[in-house]
């Protein structure tokens, strides 16, 4: 019997969850989707600059699992590419992150930014 598998920590959900190819009718096309948590091993890996080591304590999972999401993700977008398909960014095993940690490590996640700072102006206040 395999393991459980791990919720991956996950900063915030996509703004834009869908892609489309410009100028063609893909409706009856097939469409690629990719899980949130592969989309943000790709944002903190790709975007933010992670190294994978540094993504996998963000995320609270094994080195070796964030290469697997990412190789399958990056497999995904390619895919979506080069034969011109839609890419949709939806479901996986994952868990937002809640904010409450002093220093999540993501540098992009709004909520807790926001909860940082405010717990930041009490401790200034006392």
């Amino acid at each position: 019997m395999p393991r459980p598998k791990k919720c991956r920590k996950v900063c915030c959900l996509p703004p834009i969850s869908q892609f489309v190819p410009a100028g063609e009718d893909v409706s009856c096309r097939e469409t690629v989707v990719m899980t949130v948590d592969e989309y943000e091993t790709v944002r903190l890996i790709d975007n933010e600059g992670f190294s994978q080591e540094e993504c996998s304590g963000y995320m609270n999972i094994a080195r070796t699992t964030v290469q697997q999401i990412y190789d399958g993700a990056r497999k995904k977008i390619a895919h979506a590419l080069v034969d011109g398909l839609s890419l949709k960014i939806e479901g996986g095993d994952y868990r937002l992150c809640d904010g409450k940690e002093r220093y999540c490590g993501c540098g992009g996640c709004r909520r807790h930014r926001l909860g940082y700072m405010d717990e930041t102006q009490k401790e200034e206040n006392l």
